[in-house]
C-alpha cells in the first residue's frame, strides 16, 4: 500500500542494509546472491549484479576486466544493461542507438537518431545506475559493423547528477501494486556522447587507434555465455515462484471445505476433489521437475564455462538453444500456473494479502525480458532444424538433441503399453516423449523442404516449429527428472515421491498434449486412455503426502506473504484480522462522506460539491 516513491525508497532501504551484512558477514558470492533473494523485491542490484557484470566477463578483454570489475564489485560504481529500445526489443539487430568512432580524438560518440532509438526498460537505470552496458550499432567510416556493447558512464560519481548529453529517467507505474514498481526501470537518450576507445567491449571484436575494425579469434557465439548463465538462473527461479505458489494453493485446499457435508458432519475438504487434483498437483510435480531441471543447467553452464576457458566453443551453440528453450518454457508454465493457483484459491485469491495477486505481478515479466517467450522457442526451432539438416551427414547431435542420433529407431519404434501400469515404466516414457519429439521436427523439416524460399517457409510453418520446440524442451525436462531419479536419494519413502510426481508430470503433458502423441503414431488413442486412467490413480498417491511435500520447500510465513498459504492453517482468523489493518478502515465513517454520499442519501445531489 506504499507510494510509488516511498516503495522505490523501500527498496533502496533494503539494498543498502543487504549490502551492509554482506561487507560485515564476508559472504561468498553465492551467500551473497541467496542474501539478495531474500530481500524478496526487484531492485537495482538485480541488474548490476545478474547483467552488468556478467556482461563484462564475458565480452570484455583481461585489460578491461582489471579496470571494471574491482570497481564494479565493490559498488563503486553500480550497473544495468541498457538493450532494449523504444522500438526494439527481442531484434537486437534492429536497434538504433549509434556508436561512431571519431579517429581523430580516439573516441566513440554514443547517439540516439530517433525517438524510438531511446532505451526503455532497463532495470535500475532510471534512478540509481551510475554506469551502463549500452548496445549500439559500431560505425567505423561510413561502415555499420553490427550492434556491439560499450561502457558508457551516465551520472556523476559526486553528485549522482546525469552527465552532459544524457537525458535518463523512469518509465513509469507498472502492472501491479508493489511487485516491478520497487525496480527503477529506465528511459535514456544519448545526445553525442564521448567514450574512450577503450571503453568498447573487445573480447569478441575491436576497433584499433587508426579505426580498423577487427574480428579476434574468439568466436562470436562466445557472447552466449552471458546468455547461458542468466537463463539458467531464470529457470531457476522459476521453480522457486512456481513452489511459492502451489505452496499457497495446497495449504489452502487442505483447509478449505466446501460441500459434501454428511449428516451435518463436517464439508468435504477441497483438495480431495478430483477436479482440485487435476489442475494443483501437476503444477506441483512442475515445480520438482523445474527445480530439478535448473540445478542440471547449474551444472551445464559450469561445463560450459570450464570448455570456454579451454577455446572449445562446441558445446554453446546447443547449450545456447536449450537455456532459450527452457527459460521460455518453464517461464510461461510458472506464469500460467501462479495464475491457475490464484483461481484454485477462489475468491480469497484475489485478496493481495493471499501473496498471489503480487506473485503473479511481479513474475510475469520473465515471459518477455531475456528473450520474448515465443520469439525464443523459434530459436530453438532453427537451431533443430538444422541439426535434423544435418544428420545424414555424420556430424552426430550432441547434449539434449543427442536422441536424434538415434532417428531411424525413433521413426520406427512403436508405444509397447497395453495396461495402465505400464505407463510407469520410466523407458516406456521416455520413449513416447523422444518419438513425439523426433517425429515432430521431421514434420516440420519435411514441410519446410516444399518452399523454394527457406525464410518464407520458417514463416508460414511458424506456429507448427513453436509445437516442436516445445515437445523438445518438455523431452529435456522429463529426462533429467528421470536421470535425477537414477541418482542416490536418501530415504526409499522420499525417492518413491518423486517416482509418483515425475509420472504425474509426464502423464499429464502426455495427456495435455495427447493429438501430438497420436498424430505422430507414438501411441495409439487406447494407450492414451491408459495413461489418463493411470494418472488419476496417481493424484491419489500424492493426496496424503500433498502437505508434506509443500512443507518441503521450507518456506516461511514471512517470505511467502500469504494469509492464506500459513503453515499453522489458521486461515479464517487471519483473513479477518488482516482486513482491519487496511487504512480504510483507519476511520468509520469514510474521507469524502460528507461531500459525496450525504447529499445523495439526502436528496440534496444539486447541492453537492461534484
Amino acid at each position: 500500500m506504499l507510494s510509488r516513491k516511498d516503495l522505490f525508497k523501500d527498496t533502496l532501504r533494503k539494498a543498502a542494509h543487504a549490502w551492509k551484512r554482506i561487507i560485515e558477514l564476508r559472504l561468498s558470492e553465492e551467500e551473497a546472491h541467496m542474501l539478495r533473494s531474500y530481500v524478496d523485491q526487484p531492485a537495482f542490484t538485480d541488474l548490476h549484479w545478474g547483467m552488468f557484470i556478467p556482461a563484462i566477463k564475458g565480452q570484455g578483454t583481461e585489460e578491461q576486466h582489471e579496470k571494471w570489475l574491482p570497481m564494479a564489485y565493490k559498488m563503486q560504481i553500480i550497473g544495468c544493461y541498457a538493450q532494449t529500445e523504444l522500438g526494439h526489443g527481442s531484434n537486437v539487430q534492429g536497434l538504433e542507438t549509434t556508436a561512431t568512432f571519431d579517429p581523430q580524438t580516439d573516441e566513440f560518440v554514443i547517439h540516439s537518431p530517433t525517438l524510438t532509438s531511446s532505451k526503455w526498460w532497463p532495470g535500475g537505470l532510471g534512478k540509481v545506475s551510475t554506469h551502463a552496458v549500452v548496445y549500439a550499432r559500431l560505425i567505423t567510416g561510413a561502415q555499420d559493423h553490427g550492434v556491439h556493447g560499450f561502457i558508457v558512464q551516465l551520472r556523476s560519481l559526486d553528485d549522482h547528477s546525469p552527465l552532459p548529453g544524457i537525458t535518463v529517467g523512469d518509465i513509469g507505474m507498472k502492472f501491479g501494486s508493489g511487485a516491478y514498481n520497487s525496480m527503477d526501470n529506465g528511459l535514456l537518450r544519448f545526445d553525442h556522447v564521448r567514450i574512450p576507445r577503450n571503453q568498447m567491449l573487445m573480447r569478441v571484436s575491436q576497433v584499433t587507434r587508426e579505426g580498423k575494425f577487427v574480428q579476434s579469434d574468439v568466436p562470436r557465439q562466445l557472447v552466449y555465455g552471458t546468455m547461458v548463465y542468466v537463463r539458467q538462473t531464470i529457470v531457476s527461479d522459476a521453480s522457486c515462484a512456481l513452489a511459492r505458489a502451489v505452496c499457497i494453493a495446497t495449504r489452502y485446499s487442505a483447509v478449505r471445505r466446501q460441500f459434501g457435508s454428511q449428516n451435518g458432519g463436517p464439508e468435504t475438504q477441497v483438495i480431495d476433489y478430483k477436479t482440485q487434483q487435476s489442475r494443483l498437483f501437476p503444477l506441483l510435480a512442475s515445480a520438482y521437475a523445474f527445480r530439478f531441471v535448473g540445478e542440471w543447467l547449474k551444472w551445464l553452464y559450469a561445463d560450459v564455462t570450464q570448455r570456454l576457458q579451454a577455446n572449445d566453443f562446441s558445446t554453446l551453440p546447443e547449450a545456447h538453444a536449450c537455456t532459450a528453450g527452457l527459460k521460455s518454457m518453464t517461464t510461461s508454465v510458472t506464469a500460467d500456473a501462479i495464475e491457475e493457483c490464484r483461481k484454485l484459491c477462489g475468491g480469497h485469491g484475489y485478496l493481495s494479502n493471499s501473496g498471489l495477486p503480487e506473485l503473479f505481478a511481479v513474475y510475469i515479466p520473465t515471459c518477455t525480458y531475456e528473450g520474448d517467450n515465443v520469439v525464443l522457442l523459434l530459436q530453438v526451432a532453427r537451431f533443430l532444424m538444422k541439426t535434423v539438416s544435418q544428420l545424414g551427414s555424420g556430424k552426430k547431435p550432441v547434449g539434449t538433441t543427442a536422441y536424434m542420433g538415434r532417428a531411424e529407431h525413433l521413426m520406427q519404434c512403436r508405444c509397447e503399453v497395453e495396461r495402465a501400469e505400464d505407463w510407469l515404466k520410466p523407458s516406456v516414457i521416455l520413449a513416447a516423449f523422444e518419438a513425439r519429439a523426433f517425429r515432430m521436427s521431421i514434420g516440420c523439416a519435411k514441410n519446410l523442404s516444399k518452399f523454394s524460399n527457406p525464410e518464407d517457409g520458417f514463416s508460414e510453418l511458424s506456429p507448427d516449429l513453436l509445437e516442436a520446440a516445445i515437445a523438445h524442451c518438455q523431452l529435456i525436462v522429463v529426462s533429467k527428472y528421470i536421470e535425477k531419479l537414477q541418482q542416490d536419494i536418501p530415504g526409499k519413502g522420499v525417492k518413491r515421491q518423486l517416482e509418483i510426481l515425475c509420472n504425474v508430470y509426464a502423464l499429464h503433458l502426455l495427456h495435455k498434449h495427447l493429438g501430438d502423441f497420436v498424430t505422430t503414431s507414438c501411441i495409439t488413442p487406447k494407450q492414451g486412455a491408459l495413461a489418463n486412467e493411470q494418472l488419476r490413480l496417481l493424484y491419489s498417491q500424492v493426496r496424503p503426502n500433498a502437505i508434506t511435500l509443500v512443507d518441503a520447500f521450507n518456506y516461511t510465513d514471512h517470505y511467502l506473504g500469504s494469509v492464506l498459504g500459513c503453515y499453522n492453517g489458521n486461515v479464517y482468523q487471519r483473513l479477518y484480522e488482516e482486513a482491519w489493518k487496511d487504512p480504510l478502515n483507519d476511520t468509520v465513517v469514510p474521507d469524502g462522506y460528507l461531500e459525496y454520499v450525504w447529499p445523495i442519501l439526502k436528496q440534496h445531489i444539486r447541492t453537492a460539491r461534484l
